[in-house]
């Protein structure tokens, strides 16, 4: 071989070894950012929080964002902190919410009313125009509160208009816990489920929006399975060591810590104490659970 030739076909061979190179690390970026695009995974000890309605300032409850931006025309699950003894001025809103109690008492209803004070695992709904006032009552009052469209504003009363939607308050004590013998989404003792709400009042259709609620007692380790592209859950109360495909070692999460997915995908909690999800999927959601002496199989 002559050198011209050699040289040739050195640079011929390390043209190869880089474009194998850039294959491979173009592979592995790829493979990395389905890695981290499939799921993922929030303690409540990371979250940044800001002001609900910066306008108000420090009169206004802490919030953060732990899904979306509610600052954007765009779906958005957060958290919102209230001060003891906080009351709102009345006030609508552009858009409808939901709202779960995590923590401490809140009222939620027209200026009127009678106080009526939601504990833990409380949920209602607030539609969109409706004039209204939220008002805390412990030393520590904290909520999920979700939209499916933004921007999350605050308007005052005399803007007030009405869609025919109606707000629903529902005290803890009137939730409806379903066990397995009662739900086909459940297997296992010691795991209930509790449904909230759907996207419409039609029967059970695949990619329609729910809502619900998942208890897991203390000690059980639960498996959720879904194949929805729009998976989310937030700890309402209790804590859990969470793990899964894409988790390298056990998380703890306690309440208002997040988890998500967005394809066929399984989220393992291991239920610490007594310990209450919510969860709001777009498609099918199987909840199994068994003690840690159970296998997974059984």
């Amino acid at each position: 071989m002559n050198n011209t030739t050699h040289r040739a076909s050195l640079v011929l061979t390390s043209f190869l070894l880089a474009g194998s190179l850039l294959i491979a690390t173009a592979s592995f970026n790829a493979t990395a950012e389905n890695h981290e695009s499939n799921s993922s995974v929030v303690s409540s000890a990371e979250l940044q929080w800001g002001y609900l309605n910066p306008l108000r300032g420090d009169q206004s409850p802490a919030a953060t964002d732990l899904w979306g931006d509610r600052a954007k025309n765009q779906a958005t699950g957060m958290l919102v902190k209230f001060k003891e003894g906080f009351s709102s001025p009345p006030h609508i809103h552009n858009i409808t919410y939901r709202g779960i109690v995590i923590e401490g008492l809140l009222h939620n209803d027209t200026p009127s009313a009678e106080h009526m004070w939601l504990p833990s695992l409380s949920f209602w709904t607030q539609p969109a125009g409706h004039n209204h006032i939220t008002a805390a009552n412990r030393k520590a009052n904290l909520i999920y509160l979700e939209i499916d469209s933004g921007p999350y504003l605050v308007k005052p009363p005399e803007a007030e208009f009405d869609t025919n939607e109606r707000p629903i308050n529902v005290h803890a004590s009137n939730l409806i816990w379903l066990n397995e013998n009662d739900s086909e989404l459940l297997k296992g003792d010691g795991v209930e489920i509790a449904h909230l709400w759907q996207k419409s009042d039609l029967p059970d259709i695949k990619g329609e929006l729910k809502g619900y609620l998942v208890k897991f007692a203390k000690g059980k380790k639960g498996h959720i399975f879904t194949t929805a592209k729009d998976f989310k859950s937030v700890i309402i109360k209790g804590k859990a060591n969470y793990d899964s495909k894409n988790t390298d070692t056990a998380v703890v999460l306690e309440a208002g810590s997040f988890f998500s997915s967005k394809s066929s995908f399984s989220h393992n909690i291991n239920a610490n104490e007594e310990t209450v999800l919510y969860i709001r999927a777009n498609d099918t959601v199987s909840i199994m659970a068994h003690s840690d002496s159970t296998s997974e199989s059984e």
